[in-house]
């Protein structure tokens, strides 16, 4: 029916949005999780605070690995999702994935 198409093309959009709004929080975390990292890389400096630090940053940088990961999984199944609604081969879905990703790349 009309009322369902619209549905499931608005549903897409919204997975394109967020698959968008995914890849950039991951970037984000990436940043975060780099600025985090000790000047040294040695395995005591990543377990140990380093002297002088101003405050407690042991083991924050794997929290934003892992939540980069979790993302990385998030946006891998929302891509498989929007991946099989498209090969479903019908233009309205197609164009409605292509209409989130433009707006979540814009946004």
């Amino acid at each position: 029916s009309g009322a369902g198409m619209v549905l499931s093309v608005l549903v897409i959009l919204l997975l394109s949005v967020l698959y968008e709004a995914l890849k950039m929080g991951k970037a984000v975390l990436l940043r975060r999780a780099l600025l985090a990292l000790p000047h040294s890389l040695s395995r005591e400096s990543l377990t140990e605070p380093e002297e002088g630090d101003p405050g407690p940053t042991q083991g924050r940088w794997f929290r934003y690995h892992v939540g980069q990961t979790l993302c990385h999984v998030v946006q891998v199944v929302l891509g498989y999702m929007v991946m099989l609604a498209v090969m479903s081969y019908n233009a309205w879905i197609f164009l409605g994935a292509i209409a989130g990703s433009t707006l979540g790349y814009f946004v």
